[in-house]
């Protein structure tokens, strides 16, 4: 679990640490929306290489990256045996005896499997290339930033940028917790290893209870902390350093809306490859 990238930020001097938060926030949007706009592996090869582009500017090993995966693993896994199995329609790839015939894939199935598992990834590792580029202060800054339109209809805009951003922070934390535990547990002789898959999952049930007391304690802890420094929302409240915009969000934005032109053009003009 520590292997996990989400949530955690990785310092460096690089490009795309020194853009604005907001900058970051509104190119993910776009990004997630140019994935699910293309409908072809052109225009998924077009949103993987303004991905990689991103990762080279942002001086984030691609092995740290990958970490984040680990966390959608089995639903990935899931979702393409599910595709590969029960998509319907298309050419079979091989043959077998009638009792075994559902075990055929066709070329189709093999297609959506493919192009679903390639765009998850990428909505993954985009989104963990923002944790680990922006601070958890800096994105519940960003968020509340952009939000703050809704104050005019009386919506909490700090208060919800103060819960993403308490979350966000407490994900490693509660990583680092899981792991002493269970190091607990296994110098105790537990063993979360061996067994069938219902026999290691009931071996978690002595860490999720000590983890919980644990969270709600943190969280205690966390509330007097901010009684005890007089924290009271956003009235009247400064900000110690204003978000500004320079000459990196203008060129991040050119490429964000390049991107999504070049995807709306491939989904007009290609179209679906099957």
């Amino acid at each position: 679990m520590r292997d996990i990238a989400f949530g955690q930020y990785y310092p460096a001097e690089s490009f795309v640490h020194k853009l604005d938060p907001r900058t970051k926030i509104l190119f993910l949007i776009v990004y997630i929306v140019a994935v699910f706009l293309g409908d072809n592996f052109y225009a998924l090869g077009g949103c993987a290489g303004v991905f990689f582009l991103i990762m080279l500017f942002s001086r984030i090993p691609l092995q740290r990256l990958l970490r984040s995966l680990k966390a959608v693993l089995f639903l990935l896994l899931f979702m393409s045996v599910l595709n590969l199995f029960f998509f319907e329609g298309g050419k079979p790839l091989y043959d077998l005896p009638k009792p075994w015939r559902f075990l055929i894939i066709t070329d189709k199935a093999l297609y959506h499997a493919t192009f679903l598992a390639a765009r998850l990834l990428l909505l993954v590792l985009g989104s963990s290339l923002l944790t680990l580029t922006t601070t958890p202060v800096s994105l519940a800054d960003g968020i509340e930033s952009l939000l703050k339109p809704l104050k005019l209809i009386r919506f909490p805009v700090h208060e919800l940028a103060l819960i993403i951003s308490i979350a966000l922070r407490f994900i490693p934390i509660l990583t680092e917790e899981t792991g002493r535990i269970m190091n607990a547990q296994k110098a105790r002789g537990a063993d979360f290893e061996s067994g069938n898959f219902f026999k290691r999952i009931k071996s978690l049930l002595p860490i999720l209870i000590p983890l919980l007391i644990s969270a709600f304690r943190r969280a205690d802890e966390l509330g007097d902390a901010m009684d005890a420094r007089c924290y009271s929302g956003s009235k009247v409240r400064t900000k110690y350093k204003k978000l500004t915009y320079g000459w990196r969000d203008l060129l991040a934005a050119f490429v964000g809306v390049g991107l999504l032109i070049g995807v709306i053009f491939l989904k007009i003009y290609t179209g679906a490859l099957v």
